[in-house]
């Protein structure tokens, strides 16, 4: 089985969202100058769009762990090296190489709370990133210098 990722809220997403909305119905509410009643519905409208929008955590399908995401970008002359770093120590790869070019993208699917992380090599072919290796899982311990 494939796994996969999809776009969740997360409840800081949740939290700021409402309180944006709090805060500018407690602005409006309040008899005050028409330029703060203004910027109340402005956050009123911002959190609108934030509820309905904002989707910063992942989940992983037919699970309930929720997890955070990191990219991390390397040069196409990396692959080999990315491919059997991730296969067997994701900690051996080399973060100096880190941003030096963008053929290659490592994402790191991580979940302090359950301890899990997941990391997948990507390859640019041109106008998009398609996977080069299938989701490796591994303790959050072993990819603490890709996520730090």
């Amino acid at each position: 089985m494939e796994k996969e990722f999809s776009r969740v809220r997360s409840a800081a997403d949740i939290v700021i969202s409402l309180l944006l909305i709090v805060c500018g119905g407690l602005l409006v509410a309040l008899h005050t100058s028409t330029s703060v009643n203004i910027v109340g519905f402005f956050m009123i409208f911002a959190g609108l769009i934030l509820i309905l929008v904002l989707k910063s955590s992942y989940k992983l399908d037919g699970t309930k762990d929720i997890f955070r995401k990191k990219e991390i970008f390397f040069a196409q002359s990396k692959k080999d090296s990315s491919i059997a770093a991730l296969s067997s120590n994701p900690d051996a790869i080399d973060m100096t190489e880190e941003n030096k070019g963008n053929g290659l993208r490592v994402d790191v699917f991580y979940s302090k709370k359950t301890g899990k992380a997941y990391c997948r090599l990507y390859e640019y072919i041109p106008y998009r990133y398609e996977p080069c290796t299938p989701y490796f899982e591994y303790d959050i311990a072993k990819v603490s210098k890709l996520i730090g």
